[in-house]
């Protein structure tokens, strides 16, 4: 069953804005992703189908602020090495980027998308389920292997992919 998009762009654009807002912490980067984000289903990059849009629009919402926060850090870690970090606080915030990097490097977008809902965005088990389409027993598996990849990875080792 297809989907009207503009239908969908008034029901649904509060709900990607707001996914965007929480994500990006700016404004203007927020209204841009979340226009990206229908762009996408204009040009027939994504199609809408099915009984629940709201569930692929906010996984595309994720993955476009996902992709813009590691654009944003690519250029923020370019710039850093040309001048030195102005405060404390911003070192400790690029040391943390640097670290999630290195734990989500091998992860699948999916894994980062579920991590992201259970971690930032303090979502339940049974709400990521229902967003990403997957099974209670589901994310709390997806959950826990990547933490066990994560631990290895910190500690100095290799995890494998999902």
């Amino acid at each position: 069953m297809a989907i009207d998009i503009k239908e969908c762009y008034e029901k649904y654009m509060p709900m990607v804005l707001r996914r965007c807002r929480k994500m990006l912490r700016s404004e203007e980067d927020a209204v841009d992703a979340a226009q990206d984000v229908f762009v996408r289903l204009l040009r027939g990059e994504e199609k809408l189908h099915g009984k629940f849009p709201s569930s692929l629009l906010y996984t595309i919402a994720t993955n476009i602020c996902l992709n813009r926060m590691r654009w944003r850090r690519r250029h923020a870690e370019a710039e850093a090495t040309e001048e030195p970090a102005a405060t404390e606080n911003a070192y400790g915030e690029v040391e943390a980027k640097m670290l999630m990097d290195t734990l989500f490097e091998n992860e699948s977008e999916e894994t980062r998308t579920i991590c992201y809902m259970y971690h930032v965005d303090g979502m339940t088990l049974v709400e990521i389920g229902k967003a990403v389409g997957m099974s209670f027993s589901g994310v709390r598996k997806r959950l826990q292997s990547f933490a066990s990849r994560a631990r290895i990875r910190y500690e100095g080792g290799t995890g494998g992919t999902v």
